[in-house]
């Protein structure tokens, strides 16, 4: 590859998630300097316990819808060119029902009405479009079967795209600590690890995932949030059919590229104990829930046994959709700070890279700017 050109833009990009990594590795394949900067390693903050699954199922914007559609076609596209990704990356489908009282008939007919598929089944149906699953489990009324869905194991995915970023010539700086923005008459100009070295840059990305909000206070923006701590439990090897995503009334099961299962829920996140200091701590009787939520919905109800358990800040704004893009109170400095990090990993990463090289604005990320949250003049 040849060499990149003094002239080309300096880009320091702050987190090595899957949004900062993906970013970087774009503006690196397009001729930029990048340094890739993280607090301790990669991965390991909510990349590293995501279920990842790949949807836009349900109800969202248009705007979201069509960000979150473009970011599927981009692993459809990943897994089309380099087959041998489908070890961490597939397309098996995604399974939903309600909770009796509950019903799915609208969110069915919504999805159709977008052209997303969707395919109603009845319980004794489920086994012939998606084995691995207890028909006895699901809600009399049926369940939403998702066939385009998919799941990634973000690690791995990580892994092969810093392949690519090194083959650019990007430059990977890990475990330098709490790195802040650095700012210089009111414009981003690099950043500054925890030990106080200066990465100087002509352009910012702050990809910090959960952090996002506290960094940016930093610099004097607030930026509403409503993260919560999440809980991924994973099982040792276990023998089953299940190959889609399940989301059901209790738990979401993801098959990994392992042997194993991966499990959350919105009820053990709200089960998080939170201790005055700050952090927090998952209950036994949590995860053994969890397990047993599983085995319930899994065909033959087999025995899970623990293998790990995650737990961390899970990044969502406060609207729910996306903050992507330049930051307008800070020339030079670009933020990303998202729930779907899965989905939109690499749509992500190719739009913002594409922002910052050429000037242009991406009419995809117009709706998703931070500016949207700025108070409104009396």
């Amino acid at each position: 590859m040849p060499e990149t050109p003094s002239s080309a833009p300096a880009v320091v990009v702050i987190g090595a998630g899957v949004l900062g990594v993906s970013t970087a590795t774009r503006l690196a394949q397009g001729g930029a300097r990048v340094t890739l900067v993280t607090e301790s390693t990669v991965s390991s903050g909510a990349s590293g316990r995501s279920l990842s699954w790949l949807n836009s199922a349900g109800f969202r914007s248009p705007a979201y819808h069509a960000l979150r559609v473009a970011g599927i076609d981009r692993y459809r596209t990943l897994l089309a060119r380099t087959p041998e990704t489908a070890r961490f990356l597939r397309f098996d489908g995604g399974l939903t029902w309600a909770k009796p009282g509950k019903s799915h008939q609208e969110r069915f007919a919504y999805e159709h009405s977008l052209g997303y598929d969707s395919v109603w089944l009845a319980p004794d149906e489920i086994s012939a479009w998606t084995p691995g699953v207890d028909p006895a489990s699901v809600h009399e009324e049926g369940a939403i079967f998702n066939p385009g869905e998919g799941w990634v194991d973000l690690p791995l995915l990580v892994t092969e795209l810093l392949t690519a970023f090194a083959a650019a010539g990007g430059t990977l700086v890990e475990n330098a600590g709490h790195t802040t923005v650095e700012v210089d008459g009111g414009r981003a100009v690099g950043a500054r690890t925890e030990g106080g070295e200066l990465l100087p840059a002509d352009r910012v990305v702050l990809a910090t995932g959960p952090w996002v909000p506290r960094d940016l206070a930093g610099l004097g923006i607030e930026l509403p949030e409503q993260t919560p701590i999440s809980v991924l439990v994973s099982t040792k090897p276990i023998d089953v059919e299940l190959k889609a995503v399940l989301n059901t009334p209790r738990v979401a099961i993801r098959p990994t590229p392992f042997g194993t299962l991966v499990l959350d829920s919105g009820w053990s996140e709200r089960e998080v104990v939170r201790h005055d200091d700050g952090t927090w701590e998952v209950r036994d009787e949590t995860v053994a829930q969890l397990l047993r939520e599983a085995s319930a919905v899994l065909a033959g109800n087999p025995e899970l046994e623990l293998d790990t358990v995650g737990a961390g800040p899970k990044p969502i704004p406060g609207d729910g959709e996306p903050v992507i893009g330049a930051v307008h109170d800070i020339p030079g400095l670009h933020v990303i700070f998202t729930h779907s990090g899965a989905t939109l990993g690499l749509i992500t990463g190719e739009l913002v890279a594409r922002e910052i090289l050429t000037g242009t604005p991406s009419p995809l990320l117009a709706d998703f700017n931070a500016a949207r949250f700025a108070p409104v003049p009396a």
